[in-house]
């Protein structure tokens, strides 16, 4: 790789860094400013960062059919991931809830196959299975696993639950659908905006929850929304210039460096067997991209 392929590169493995500080992140501030005000807090200091790293959108330039379907499904899921991490029962919940949003790479390559019209191999369906089973095994936490004790967790919040993984189907669609609409344009600017005008309007019409302000809560909403805004910008200069082969396969391990920033943010002790499930996940991941890639490599 030349020089700038390099930093380009760089660039990418620092985004996938910061976005996996996402959970923990996001939790602390909710914890400070509220779910929903913390999070429009959070989108609205990161559009600022944007806006200085990438400048205005221009978005007159845009595909109509782009501005429309990138914006709804970006702040759809920003917002129920976000709400699904402010809205958990306990930062050890909140954890859980990042894992099932962490099963969009698997989802994002099944609808890849779908929209390719390419075959379903047994390989892929296997990747699939495991990444839920991984799911599974996290959720049930230490007791014996069964359909029950799973039940009994997401009944305990089941509109996290319900959030954070529609949000996992909403950016799969994100991932596909975008590509084939932006006309080589990037909008993470734009979304970026909107997102936090349509959590500000949810704040506005949600029981304001009161802020504690000081310089630690100011500090941690000031690191997140750099680390937010700052994930985006670097993301989108390293696809550029940079090694996307290597970037994409290093992203398939972001909930294993997610969840270890998260118990270390959140202090909070993780079990083996979440470990083990966050694991699961992880490889039902890479056997799906491998699936997809065996069959571009013999097609």
């Amino acid at each position: 790789m030349k020089l700038n392929q390099y930093a380009a590169t760089l660039y990418g493995v620092i985004s996938i860094l910061l976005w996996s500080t996402m959970v923990g992140l996001i939790r602390s501030v909710s914890e400070n400013f509220g779910p929903v005000g913390g999070a429009a807090l959070v989108y609205t200091v990161g559009s600022l960062v944007l806006v200085l790293a990438m400048g205005v959108p221009k978005i007159t330039k845009y595909p109509k059919r782009y501005l429309l379907w990138g914006t709804i499904l970006f702040v759809s899921y920003e917002i129920c991931f976000v709400l699904a991490l402010g809205l958990a029962n306990s930062r050890q919940q909140a954890i859980e809830l990042g894992m099932v949003n962490y099963l969009w790479p698997s989802f994002t390559i099944a609808l890849a196959v779908f929209f390719n019209r390419q075959r379903f191999t047994l390989l892929l369906g296997a990747g699939l299975v495991l990444a839920f089973m991984g799911l599974i095994w996290v959720i049930s936490g230490n007791q014996p696993l069964s359909v029950q004790t799973i039940l009994a967790n997401i009944q305990s919040n089941p509109l996290c639950y319900f959030l954070a993984f529609i949000g996992a189907i909403v950016w799969s669609f994100y991932s596909n659908v975008t590509k084939r609409i932006s006309g080589g344009h990037n909008g993470m600017v734009l979304f970026f905006i909107m997102t936090s005008i349509g959590l500000w309007i949810l704040y506005f019409f949600s029981t304001p929850t009161p802020f504690i302000i000081n310089s630690q809560s100011l500090l941690l909403l000031l690191i997140a929304s750099i680390a937010t805004g700052g994930a985006n910008a670097l993301w989108t200069f390293a696809v550029i210039k940079g090694n996307v082969a290597f970037l994409g396969t290093l992203s398939y391990f972001t909930p294993v460096i997610s969840t270890a920033f998260a118990s270390i943010l959140l202090s909070t002790t993780l079990t083996l067997s979440f470990w083990q499930g966050v694991l699961m996940v992880t490889m039902g991941s890479v056997i799906c991209f491998l699936a997809t890639r065996q069959k571009t490599v013999s097609g």
